[in-house]
């Protein structure tokens, strides 16, 4: 497969490419092809065309979006049983394509405000997200059930070309492997559907923000009765042109999502999906200092708020591909097969100066940091599940069996010596050419190889133990075994090459109890395995030779989920507890070495709640309170138990309200309070809590076509997205119109 021109242009300004042999996708056409020649014979087992997908019966078939939950539509991310929110023991949240529209989200990143206690940021690179007292990789974002591995691979991408984003709270590490101590979020593209519609949208808004999207689906052959093989084909594109609110910003973005969806007799069906995501940012913004003294509660300079201290031709870039073959074959009505075959292809590249700060007079900044950093990864994997409708000891059992094996290979080209770029007044100023700073070469030198190849055995099962009581348990156990190869000078910290491998198993026990028509209880108890210092797809020579195990994660859990006001409306709560244990921590007697003693703990309740009182209006909202704490953790041989981690809320809460004053005008609010935030695991340094308030008022000018003006962040609130030695500063007000129309 060719590279496309994001490559070229990456290595602008004297950057010459490394050259490394085209995307591996030769076995996954050799498997493509095969499961497509394969297929007429698996049609002709048959003997007559039945329909590929199983009949859902859904209760709840259309929530409204700012209404009532989603707790008996099938979701994917909690259980491979097909599950619904409501049968599942587990917190599960969906934000459908409907839900999203309603609220105007942007991105992956606003999304993920419909997840209850749920923030991230927007950094260059990487959309860290916290959920329930962790942060980083061990919240499991995925994609189609898809994981990466790697956290910079999270960034947000236009909401446009996804159908829904879903997600469990808590140690999931049983459905999508190690990761996921805090929670798994799973982000489902659009794919093709039995149907035929087009639709598409601009997007005008401050600070030069043009955005066009446009979308097709359409029955292509077949599908008129007869007992020829159907096809479905579906295109989605969207591409953003935008300058920012930080000076010299200037972002383009493309995202493309198609798919291929055949109905070939015998009740099987193949998806066949390509994906392609690119974005190049010009002199990306990386934070904003805070005044000195840094400690408390933290301030910025508003005169400096709109500053952008990068290099003047700074850039970020990033171009993704994702494949999928999804072959599906209902044998039976009990038995139903599928086999994923999934490919990734990701490069991603920086040339930025990142840190700034003040002077102890507040007076001048001091530009330090500079990065010439390459990601290149490749992730090459093949799932083959079932699921199976049967009897154990009389009652009714379903069962859920799966092998996943993949290989994910990484090879970075850091080059980031430790020197101060400049010293510059904070209000007038100009910053250089990035290759001009010494130490600085407009040249690709691999760090190292990091190769993860992983095998996974997984089963679940939900069995009815007596009326109205359902057992629903799972247990996954991986092979990880860890290569790395040093690409640079063999020394005795950083050898030619070292291997580790792992075996965590990871499990989940829940019960679900129908105590009335419409309202359950549930309880359960999962655990999780994660990697102690983030990823290993990045992992160090000394992280993989000192960690000779993964961390573990263990939760308890208790919730309900209900109906009230005669099914006006709908609400879910959650108490649970998560430890995370063999964390990487200073030893207390020997500053330079790292032992896995370190624990942390969350434990809190979550609340959810949708309410439509009339036809008119539509009440939406969730609460995330949480005690999170490092239980044993050294830093600078000083203990921080007892400590917030930081980058952690205590405190989340989300409220959307929508009002039709007319049949075609409806007006909206949304209201975001996010808890105070440490900056260091020391608890020194804070950015206060905040509150954010969203506006929209939608005028539906034809049935088919919605023109839809909103102001978000309509206080114009100073706040930071993430807090470390300086503050990744959240958007201003900003105002933007959007029409959308379906044909």
């Amino acid at each position: 497969m060719s590279r496309p021109s994001l490559r070229r242009a990456a290595a602008a300004h004297a950057c010459a490419p490394v050259s490394r042999p085209a995307f591996p996708l030769s076995p996954l056409c050799a498997s493509v092809l095969a499961t497509l020649a394969l297929a007429p014979l698996m049609a002709q087992s048959q003997t007559t065309a039945t329909p590929t997908l199983k009949t859902v019966d859904v209760v709840d078939a259309a929530p409204s979006a700012n209404g009532k939950l989603h707790l008996d539509t099938p979701i994917d991310t909690g259980s491979r049983l097909g599950l619904t929110a409501r049968e599942t023991p587990a917190s599960v949240t969906v934000v459908d394509r409907a839900t999203i529209d309603a609220r105007g989200a942007q991105d992956t990143q606003e999304i993920l405000r419909g997840i209850p206690g749920v923030t991230a940021h927007n950094a260059p690179g990487s959309m860290a997200a916290n959920y329930r007292g962790f942060t980083a990789n061990s919240v499991a974002q995925l994609y189609n059930g898809i994981n990466p591995q790697y956290g910079s691979a999270t960034r947000a991408v236009d909401s446009w070309i996804y159908d829904r984003v879903e997600a469990i709270g808590g140690a999931s590490s049983f459905l999508y492997g190690s990761g996921g101590v805090g929670g798994s979020i799973n982000y489902i593209t659009k794919t093709a559907e039995r149907s035929d519609f087009a639709e598409g949208q601009v997007r005008l808004g401050s600070y030069g923000n043009k955005e066009v999207s446009a979308g097709l689906n359409r029955r292509i052959a077949g599908g008129d009765g007869s007992a020829a093989p159907a096809h479905y084909a579906r295109i989605d594109l969207n591409h953003r042109n935008a300058g920012s609110w930080t000076e010299g910003t200037k972002t383009q973005s493309t995202q493309l999502a198609t798919s291929l969806l055949s109905d070939l007799g015998g009740g099987f069906s193949h998806t066949l999906a390509y994906e392609y995501q690119k974005d190049h940012v010009d002199r990306p913004y990386w934070g904003t200092p805070v005044r000195n003294p840094a400690v408390g509660a933290l301030t910025i300079d508003p005169a400096t708020r709109f500053k952008n201290y990068n290099s003047a031709d700074g850039m970020y870039g990033h171009r993704v591909q994702w494949l999928r073959s999804v072959s599906q074959w209902r044998v039976s009505d009990a038995l139903q097969l599928k086999n994923t075959l999934y490919a990734y292809d990701a490069l991603r590249d920086y040339r930025n100066v990142e840190i700034y700060t003040f002077n102890a007079a507040n007076t001048a900044v001091t530009r330090t940091s500079p990065l010439l950093q390459r990601h290149d990864q490749q992730l090459v994997g093949n799932r083959l599940e079932g699921t199976y409708q049967g009897q154990l000891a009389g009652q009714k059992s379903d069962w859920a069996l799966g092998l996943d094996v993949s290989v994910n290979k990484q090879t970075r080209f850091p080059l980031g010596p430790s020197v101060t770029v400049s010293t510059v007044n904070p209000y007038h100023f100009s910053t250089e050419n990035f290759f001009s700073i010494p130490g600085i070469s407009p040249v690709w030198s691999p760090d190292k190889d990091n190769k993860a190849t992983t095998t996974a055995l997984y089963l679940e099962n939900r069995t009815a133990v007596v009326p109205g009581v359902n057992l629903v348990t799972a247990l996954r156990h991986e092979r990880i075994a860890l290569d790395l190869v040093n690409r640079r000078a063999v020394t005795a910290t950083a050898p030619a090459t070292f291997s580790r491998s792992y075996s965590p198993t990871t499990g989940r026990l829940g019960v679900v109890w129908d105590i009335a028509p419409g309202a359950n209880l549930y309880a359960q108890a999962s655990n999780a395995a994660d990697p102690p210092s983030g990823s290993l797809a990045s992992a160090s020579f000394a992280d993989v030779r000192n960690n000779s195990e993964l961390t573990t994660g263990r939760q308890v859990e208790l919730g309900s989920k209900w109906d009230f006001w005669g099914g006006k409306g709908s609400a879910t709560v959650a108490a649970f507890e998560i430890r995370r244990k063999n964390i990487a921590s200073q030893d207390p007697s020997n500053p330079n070495l790292v032992v896995l003693v370190g624990e942390q703990s969350s434990r809190g309740i979550e609340l959810s709640a949708g309410i439509r009182p009339t036809p008119q209006w539509q009440l939406q909202g969730n609460l995330s309170l949480i005690r999170a704490r490092y239980e044993n953790f050294v830093q600078g041989g000083v203990s921080r138990a007892g400590n917030v981690p930081q980058l952690v809320p205590q405190q989340v809460a989300n409220l959307w309200a929508s009002y039709a004053i007319t049949p075609t005008v409806t007006a909206s609010a949304g209201v975001r309070h996010v808890g105070k935030v440490y900056g260091n695991a020391a608890n020194t340094k804070f950015w206060p809590s905040y509150t954010l308030l969203d506006l929209g008022l939608a005028w539906k000018v034809h049935k088919t076509t919605t023109l839809t003006t909103r102001v978000r962040n309509a206080t114009d609130r100073i706040y930071a997205a993430e807090t470390r030695d300086q503050v990744y500063l959240g958007a201003p007000r900003t105002l933007d119109v959007t029409l959308h129309t379906a044909f």
